[in-house]
């Protein structure tokens, strides 16, 4: 008896010391995560005892993209810093200033740090998009050539089958059909033809395309790592609380199966003979950092990097664009006009060069573009209100001082928000939110141009995106040639808004009815 007595009573003290401890630590610690410190100069995020804004951070995920918006409003500033139990403490930044010094200014102290590699690794690997220094530079320099309006070769087909294949169709029977999805599949299948030479017919199937499905549940996982710290856990815990469903680490069985088996094809068509160019022999006969020539491995890295540039950003930019052709019938008959203006006819006589010449004088267009969907542009990127990629972030080796006087410590995490600068009226104006391509035109009808820092979505400087004008080609054509062939409304009483991933796909998809003009 005694004995429980003396168990009874330790335990009871251990708690007192416990309850104590953390009561004390709750008054010094009352606004931010616990161990972290508030920096002088710069508008803090207060957030709740110990955990900081990490129970705030978790309840809104889904429209994290718009509470940075609010943050920045809410504390009137360009640059904000934040604090998350179990995440790095951040330093948030909207100005066009700050955005370009990290990306080109002092380039070099800015690189892809270990919560990226962590959060992304297991998807991504060593691929261009989370790659450093030298494994980076080889990766850029043998992707560098392919990336050209001539490799355009196949592109109208494809938009013709998306045409007659399920546009007409739906178009005769009057049924409403997802744009969103039918314009993934479609770039899917152009850009695994365009850079691995594989026919993919995505576009045939009713169904999404396995590896897609597990394709775009990684990516949201990935995403989710970065603002919840039990994403694994709740992984683990998956065929328990949701029996049946797949774990991330089967999802990834099916996407390097995928990955696997294209590289594997086109090892066997190069042993019978096959001569190629297109940008998965391109890196079968490039050489890594280490002057070796390049496992599977890194094949397959390099084949995921670079399908989520070729089909995710592309497929977004279009969807985005339509649906706010769509809800403004002005800016919609005013691109019409431009598009019969120059395009009388139909595009499949012309060739890539020549389609491309005509494009680039198609100044509302581009606007349209601009406004809506992303786009490069002679090396300035000046995406506006719905970015392929809404936050970026990078991590500082040394310390650092931004152009706005913020103060950057060596081991900081430093993001910024292309989503929420584009709805800043500091550097928009008062209608920094409404769909107004006319933003990107001057008096005398030419197109604007923006500062690096201020659309910096496919990233400046060093970073640069290497697929801005097949992109921009590929996006564009598709718009003059939908909009010359058909009417698009969407259906009514429908949620539009966007997902939580890497990139910025729609949540529900976008249902459309269609109508032959």
């Amino acid at each position: 008896m005694t004995s429980f007595i003396d168990s009874l009573s330790i335990a009871q003290s251990i708690a007192l010391v416990g309850a104590t401890t953390l009561g004390l630590l709750s008054i010094k610690y009352h606004d931010r995560a616990l161990f972290t410190e508030k920096r002088q100069g710069i508008p803090f995020v207060e957030g709740a005892p110990i955990v900081g804004g990490l129970i705030h951070q978790l309840k809104n995920k889904d429209v994290l993209l718009d509470d940075v918006v609010e943050a920045m409003r809410k504390y009137d500033a360009l640059t904000v810093y934040a604090t998350a139990l179990g995440l790095p403490s951040t330093v948030m930044t909207t100005d066009p200033d700050n955005v370009e010094y990290l990306l080109k200014g002092n380039f070099s102290n800015y690189v892809k740090g270990p919560q990226m590699l962590s959060a992304m690794g297991d998807l991504f690997g060593h691929g261009i998009f989370v790659a450093n220094g030298t494994q980076w530079k080889w990766q850029r320099k043998a992707a560098s050539l392919i990336f050209n309006v001539v490799n355009f070769r196949d592109y109208f087909s494809e938009v013709d089958l998306m045409s007659t294949r399920i546009f007409d169709k739906k178009a005769e029977n009057g049924r409403s059909m997802d744009f969103h999805d039918v314009i993934y599949k479609f770039t899917l299948d152009s850009f695994v033809l365009i850079g691995f030479g594989k026919q993919l017919n995505a576009l045939l199937s009713k169904d999404k395309v396995p590896f897609a499905a597990s394709f775009d549940i990684c990516q949201t996982n990935c995403f989710e790592r970065f603002v919840d710290p039990f994403t694994n856990l709740r992984d683990m815990l998956k065929p328990i609380l949701q029996p049946g469903s797949l774990r991330i680490k089967q999802h990834l069985e099916i996407i390097d199966d995928f990955a696997y088996t294209l590289i594997r094809e086109r090892r066997e068509q190069m042993k019978s003979g096959g001569e190629f160019k297109d940008l998965l022999s391109r890196f079968m006969n490039a050489k890594n950092e280490n002057n070796e020539t390049l496992s599977d491995k890194e094949l397959r890295d390099t084949v995921l990097n670079f399908i989520i540039a070729g089909r995710d950003t592309t497929a977004q930019a279009l969807s985005w664009t339509f649906y706010n052709l769509m809800l403004h019938p002005r800016v919609e008959a005013k691109l019409l006009d431009e598009i019969k203006q120059y395009i009388p006819g139909e595009m499949q006589s012309l060739d890539a060069p020549e389609v491309y010449e005509i494009i680039k004088k198609m100044t509302y267009a581009h606007a349209v573009f601009y406004e809506a969907g992303s786009l490069m542009h002679n090396k300035i990127n000046v995406l506006r209100l719905y970015p392929s990629v809404p936050n970026n972030v990078k991590v500082a080796l040394e310390d650092d001082v931004f152009p706005d006087g913020t103060i950057i410590k060596k081991g900081d995490s430093v993001g910024w928000s292309t989503y929420a600068m584009a709805r800043n009226e500091k550097l928009w104006g008062s209608d920094a939110k409404s769909f107004k391509p006319e933003r990107w035109l001057s008096e005398d009808g030419e197109l604007k141009r923006e500062s690096a820092g201020q659309w910096p979505v496919f990233h400046a400087g060093p970073r640069i995106c290497l697929g801005q004008h097949l992109a921009t080609l590929e996006a564009l054509i598709a718009i003059v040639m939908l909009l010359k062939r058909y009417k698009f409304s969407l259906v009514p009483s429908q949620t539009i808004t966007y997902d939580l991933s890497l990139t910025h796909p729609m949540r529900y998809g976008m249902h459309v009815f269609i109508e032959r003009r």
